[in-house]
């Protein structure tokens, strides 16, 4: 159905491409019939020319200023393939600053190297560094399952510990070395923080694509600055291309997992001065890599899976690490600082031993700081707090050279022979542990659960008063008659393309494994990409036996995940919370299920909804109904209240003081 040449583009495109919502798209699609035929894609997801749609938008005055960029990102999509669109956005960025210079072609189609052209002249009109890192933003998005980025904050957080604990600076500059960069947000990270003189960014990576991306990114970001800038295509353990290299701060975000890291090859390498890395430990390998790289004095800083700072196959090597004085400190991060999102990422930071000396003179003991609890929790914002985080770690890092010092609570100095015991756990969370809960702090919860049982004293008068007349029936209708008479549209969650936070916009995204949870969307999906998306006001069914409920979406919009519906009604034929009060009810979930099983589907279409009047929906009805679910909550709430001060007072009860 689609032409050979066409550029296809999705409704959520054309939506960003004309800077307006997806609704406004479809509405033009249904009002004009001169909107472009559909030549791809489904009936539910379908695609268009791109070069028929921004026709139609000029024709029709719909792009106005917004436009550009937009229209040139799904070209870059267009190629096909992740490294020749990665490709073509690097040279790209070489042709925007460099607008003598001629295209290579090196890996580029004839149809690439015309887009390279066309994007280096809007680049120039619009802004060279935003058109780059718009595009390169896109590509990752898009890319999102088979690329693994350091976040932002997170390669600033990095960059400023490597800074702060690193010593012997002697005026000469700063070497950063990244021995699989990526596309360089870690090395870039430097340039925000280090103001000094000679500053010199090495960086190597195996990936050609990506190496191109982050020669890019760097030719940017040192733009007008005298700064030396290397990106090595190489597999950095394998063949070393800074072979001799002695850097002041090497950072690293390594792949993890990999069993194929030269493990055979290597075996007589001269960097494992700490053991020869077990097959199943690539990370140690990469850990032992920046070592044998670093000046004396020098710093670096690591991200590392968990499992590294426990597995038994490693303690011969993180035991020489600590005898040595090299590994300093081991923070552990909160969950969704980096991919893998769901895991509690750690940052190993280490230092080489000074001139003349053999180990750091606190190598006595190791700094382990826990703050994996420095998340946000909710619909709103998910993820770390970055800006708590960043500086409850950097308080801890700034105490590394002064054991006399304080540490802020979660931080705590290990001695060496705590640490190097049978299993050599580095795991920060095995050895902080919290300070008792103060007086001010039980004072406080008593008076907060005293609140919340006051407001269900004052639920439950109104809700006990309520009368129903006996053997009362009245009209219902079912949510798929609903549908068909015009007064509600349903739509129905899918699988997205991509998961977990993205950089940039994105759009949080629940699944019934949430639902599960605590209700908090665990995910996050790119805003390019199309979904079905619930709006405030709108209601969400969970249409699963085993997490069946309705409610009242309220917040920023988010994407739904399959097995959730939504429904939009017309406010003049439905009361939003009327309908999700109707819903919820647990007989039109047992009526409308087949409960084969826990994991059995409720037919939504079949769900029933009570006939009233409009006003008696929107008083009486609507009004029960949140009341009803103000008290689910509290009744929660104060569950969880009572809970925790059932521990923190036992706690108490058990270090004993008691005075009465």
């Amino acid at each position: 159905m689609s032409t050979p040449n066409a550029v296809p583009v999705s409704l959520a495109e054309i939506a960003r491409i004309a800077g307006v919502g997806r609704a406004a798209v479809s509405n033009w699609r249904r009002r004009h019939d001169s909107f472009p035929s559909r030549i791809g894609g489904t009936d539910v997801s379908p695609q268009f020319s791109l070069s028929e749609v921004e026709q139609w938008l000029r024709d029709h005055g719909k792009l106005d200023d917004v436009g550009g960029r937009e229209l040139l990102w799904p070209r870059f999509e267009a190629l096909g393939t992740r490294d020749e669109s990665g490709l073509a956005i690097a040279e790209a960025a070489r042709r925007m600053r460099s607008p003598r210079a001629r295209t290579t072609g090196a890996g580029l189609t004839a149809p690439a190297v015309d887009l390279v052209g066309d994007a280096a002249r809007l680049g120039r009109a619009e802004g060279q560094r935003e058109t780059f890192e718009f595009l390169l933003q896109r590509w990752l998005d898009t890319h999102v399952r088979q690329l693994s980025t350091t976040p932002p904050p997170l390669a600033s957080l990095m960059a400023r510990i490597a800074l702060r604990i690193r010593t012997g600076d002697n005026g000469d500059g700063l070497t950063v070395f990244d021995p699989a960069c990526g596309t360089g947000h870690l090395v870039a990270a430097v340039t925000e923080d280090y103001k000094g003189p000679d500053l010199a960014l090495l960086g190597c990576e195996k990936d050609t694509a990506l190496a191109a991306l982050a020669s890019a990114r760097l030719g940017f970001a040192t733009e007008g600055h005298d700064v030396r800038t290397e990106i090595a295509t190489a597999d950095a353990l394998r063949d070393d291309p800074f072979a001799g290299l002695r850097a002041d701060i090497a950072l690293c975000n390594p792949p993890f997992n990999e069993r194929d890291w030269g493990y055979e090859e290597l075996a007589t390498d001269q960097r494992w001065t700490h053991g020869l890395p077990p097959r199943t430990e690539p990370e140690l390998a990469w850990v032992q890599h920046l070592l044998a790289h670093l000046r004396p004095g020098g710093a670096a800083v690591v991200v590392l899976p968990p499992a590294v700072a426990s597995r038994k196959a490693g303690r011969r090597i993180r035991g020489s690490l600590l005898r040595t004085g090299l590994l300093r400190a081991v923070v552990a991060l909160p969950p969704g600082c980096a991919q893998p999102h769901s895991v509690s990422l750690q940052l190993w930071v280490l230092r080489a031993a000074g001139e003349g000396s053999t180990a750091s003179p606190t190598a006595q003991d190791a700094l382990l700081v826990d703050a994996a609890g420095f998340g946000r929790s909710g619909v709103r914002e998910t993820g770390p707090d970055w800006g708590v985080l960043s500086s409850f770690v950097l308080d801890a890092v700034a105490e590394l050279d002064r054991p006399e010092a304080k540490l802020p609570e979660g931080a705590v100095r290990v001695s060496l022979l705590d640490l190097l015991d049978d299993e050599v756990d580095v795991t920060p969370g095995r050895y902080t542990v919290s300070g008792e809960t103060s007086d001010v702090d039980l004072a406080a919860s008593w008076d907060e659960l005293s609140g919340a049982l006051g407001e269900l004293t004052h639920l439950t008068q109104h809700l006990s008063k309520l009368g129903f007349l006996e053997g009362e029936s009245r009209t219902t209708a079912t949510v798929g008659d609903l549908v068909k008479a015009g007064a509600l549209t349903l739509r129905v969650g899918q699988q997205p393309t991509a998961t977990g936070p993205v950089q940039g916009e994105g759009v949080p995204l629940l699944t019934v494994p949430d639902l599960l949870m605590d209700g908090t969307p665990s995910g996050t999906v790119s805003a390019i990409i199309e979904h079905t998306t619930a709006e405030e006001g709108d209601v969400i069914v969970a249409g699963v036996v085993r997490a069946f409920r309705a409610w009242v979406h309220q917040g920023p919009p988010v994407a739904l995940g399959p097995q959730l519906y939504v429904l939009r009604v017309d406010p003049e034929k439905l009361d939003a919370h009327f309908l999700a009060g109707c819903l919820r009810a647990p007989s039109n979930g047992r009526q409308a299920g087949t409960h084969a099983s826990s994991s059995s589907r409720v037919d939504i279409r079949r769900l029933q909804v009570l006939q009233l009047p409009l006003d008696e929906q929107a008083t009486t009805y609507a009004e029960a109904f949140r009341r009803l679910s103000d008290f689910q909550e509290l009744l929660v709430q104060a569950g969880n209240l009572g809970t925790g001060l059932i521990d923190d007072v036992r706690d108490r009860l058990a270090a004993g003081g008691l005075t009465g």
